[in-house]
């Protein structure tokens, strides 16, 4: 009993600088984290970014962060981590395949939320479809005619032509033209 527990002792002190580095990076992952989640929230106050959008680069930050973290740590043990990352590689590849529609309107979703091309208030038309927009998610827009909710993909959003009814900054470009002729 007295050799077993001689031996873990002498592999937990040969492991321990290891695992101390590990703990450590995954100290300094947790702190950059932190670090950059006030920079994102403090972005979205100054430059007036959409709540969702802000979310969404969150979520993104922290499991990338994450996933980093875990592979560095990993890594200073001595695992062997590229057959790690080649498998990420390849699932990302998969699921970007898999999910390219959800993809394409979730990416839609972001850009217009950043160019913001017309805003909840705005009547918009779309192809066939015309009607006040009362919601903008990162998945889709809702627009109301009619009483009816009109749920259109934002990729046929960002692909399509948009006409946009009630645009204050257009009105007010039209106004100042008059005003110049």
């Amino acid at each position: 009993m007295e050799k077993i527990l001689q031996g873990l002792f002498e592999l937990l002190m040969k492991w321990a600088p290891d695992i101390g580095i590990a703990i450590g990076i995954l100290l300094a992952f947790y702190v950059l984290n932190r670090v950059i989640i006030r920079i994102i929230n403090s972005s979205q106050s100054r430059f007036d970014l959409d709540s969702s959008l802000v979310s969404l680069v969150r979520r993104a930050n922290r499991i990338t962060l994450f996933v980093l973290a875990v592979l560095t740590a990993l890594g200073t043990l001595g695992v062997n981590i590229s057959a790690m990352v080649a498998g990420l590689g390849l699932t990302g590849f998969a699921l970007g395949f898999a999910l390219k529609d959800t993809i394409s309107n979730l990416l839609s979703g972001v850009l217009i939320l950043l160019y913001r091309p017309f805003q909840i208030g705005n009547v918009i038309k779309v192809g066939s479809f015309e009607g006040e927009v009362i919601g903008i998610d990162l998945r889709y827009t809702v627009l109301s005619a009619d009483e009816k909710k009109i749920l259109i993909p934002n990729s046929k959003l960002f692909t399509d032509p948009i006409i946009v009814f009630n645009d204050d900054s257009i009105n007010e470009a039209s106004d100042n033209r008059n005003k110049e002729n």
